[in-house]
């Protein structure tokens, strides 16, 4: 009996990114971080430098990965177990850069993820199962967030006072805050500037909220 020899495997675009986030994560470190302890420029890997302004796909360079696998302490062969691995130790979930947060049907209705611009990437399994990531661009939420880091968001996760959220208005507007208060008729938001004044938003102007339940700082 002949066997016939496998196709080859093409590797794609999103595995070859999934796999260094992943590799990042058992790090213990975001992308950003990840690129830092490896020498890199620290957007190296970051999801802006993942496609080019006009929409080609960019790759890791093989000299920026063998790099990223030396200061992750990890082999090659670990590295295309992460490209096999679907599951990793936590799951890939759906990434949008926080400035594109606010586009027109970047979400659905209940907040979930829908449309273009989505990616992919590996972090620890949150409650429920319509979690997804958001990653920082610039530096407009420091010291809470710099650019670079990732912010898991869990929709179905319940919400206290106290937490951090992202909030959406009906506008399209997309806000990062501490939940003060939450009833009926209206939202009570600290900024994460905690010099700023609390805002209040009325039930009729949000679209959804969610809850922040993991970042990568």
């Amino acid at each position: 009996m002949v066997r016939q020899a496998n196709p080859q495997r093409i590797l794609t675009h999103d595995q070859i990114w999934v796999a260094l986030d992943r590799l990042a994560e058992r790090a213990g470190l975001s992308p950003s971080g990840l690129a830092k302890r490896a020498g890199l420029d620290p957007t190296t890997f970051n999801r802006s430098k993942r496609v080019t302004s006009d929409g080609r796909e960019r790759w890791p360079s093989t000299e920026s990965i063998a790099k990223a696998l030396a200061a992750a302490k990890a082999s090659f062969d670990s590295f295309a177990r992460l490209i096999d691995d679907d599951a990793g130790d936590g799951r890939s979930v759906p990434l949008l850069g926080f400035a594109l947060a606010g586009a027109s049907g970047a979400f659905d209705e209940s907040g979930r993820p829908s449309g273009k611009g989505w990616t992919e990437i590996a972090l620890p399994t949150a409650e429920g199962g319509h979690a997804f990531a958001l990653e920082m661009t610039g530096d407009a939420l420091l010291p809470a967030y710099r650019d670079g880091d990732v912010i898991l968001v869990s929709p179905s996760t319940p919400i206290r006072k106290g937490d951090r959220v992202v909030v959406r208005s009906k506008a399209g507007e997309v806000t990062i805050a501490t939940l003060r208060r939450h009833t009926a008729k209206a939202l009570e938001l600290q900024s994460l500037d905690s010099s700023q004044a609390v805002r209040t938003m009325a039930a009729g102007e949000v679209a959804w909220i969610a809850r922040i339940v993991w970042a990568s700082q």
